[in-house]
C-alpha cells in the first residue's frame, strides 16, 4: 500500500478559496462520538446528545462543507437523544421519561405564551445584534401548535430556523432565544 495514498474525506470539501469546517476537528469528534455511542463503556469522555448540538468547528479555508456536516450531526443528536431516552425509560420506566418531557414542556410553554413582542429579552447595549421580534414570535406560535395542536413541525426546522437581524431594544438576545431553541429542540427530538 502506497504510504503518500490519501484516504478519501469524510464529507465533501469546499473549494478551497472558501470557508468550511476544520476537518481535523470535526473527524475527531465523529470518532468520540462514534465510541460513545457504539461501546459507551469504552468511552473516555462519553458524550451526549447535548454535546453534538452545542459543538462547533474552527472555519477553515477549503473545510468540509457546513451542511453536509451540520446534517449528519442531527442525525447523530438524534441518535443519542433516541438512546438517552431508552436508557432513561429502561433504569427509571417511562413514567420518569413522561414526567422529565412534562417539566421540559411546561417550561417552554411558559415562555411561548407569553404575548408576542415580550418572549425573551431585549440587548442591553443598544448596538447589540439581536433576532427580529416577529420572525421568532412567528416560530413560537408554529412551536405553540405543534406542541398543543399536534400540527406538523420538524426538529429540523427549529435547527435550520433563520430569523432576520435587529440591532439592540429592537430585536430579541440572541444568546437567550439561541439557549430556548436548544432546549426546544431537545424535546422535540425526545418525544420524535
Amino acid at each position: 500500500m502506497d504510504s503518500k495514498r490519501q484516504i478519501p474525506a469524510a464529507f465533501e470539501r469546499v473549494p478551497r478559496s472558501e470557508y468550511g469546517y476544520n476537518a481535523r476537528q470535526v473527524d475527531e469528534f465523529l470518532q468520540r462520538a462514534r465510541v460513545s455511542l457504539e461501546t459507551p463503556a469504552a468511552a473516555a469522555r462519553p458524550i451526549k446528545s447535548l454535546d453534538v448540538r452545542a459543538v462547533s468547528f474552527d472555519p477553515v479555508k477549503g473545510g468540509y462543507s457546513a451542511t453536509t456536516v451540520d446534517a449528519a450531526l442531527d442525525r447523530l443528536e438524534d441518535a443519542f437523544a433516541r438512546r438517552e431516552r431508552d436508557e432513561l425509560i429502561a433504569e427509571q420506566g417511562e413514567e420518569a421519561w413522561l414526567r422529565q418531557i412534562g417539566q421540559l414542556s411546561a417550561t417552554l410553554r411558559g415562555r411561548l405564551h407569553r404575548p408576542d413582542g415580550e418572549r425573551f429579552r431585549r440587548p442591553a447595549k443598544k448596538k447589540t445584534r439581536s433576532y427580529n421580534t416577529r420572525d421568532v414570535d412567528r416560530l413560537c406560535a408554529d412551536l405553540i401548535g405543534y406542541l398543543e395542536e399536534d400540527k406538523p413541525l420538524s426538529v429540523d426546522n427549529v435547527r435550520r430556523a433563520v430569523f432576520r437581524p435587529a440591532v439592540g431594544q429592537d430585536g430579541y438576545e440572541e444568546t437567550q432565544v439561541d439557549a430556548f431553541l436548544d432546549r426546544v429542540v431537545e424535546l422535540m427530538a425526545a418525544i420524535d
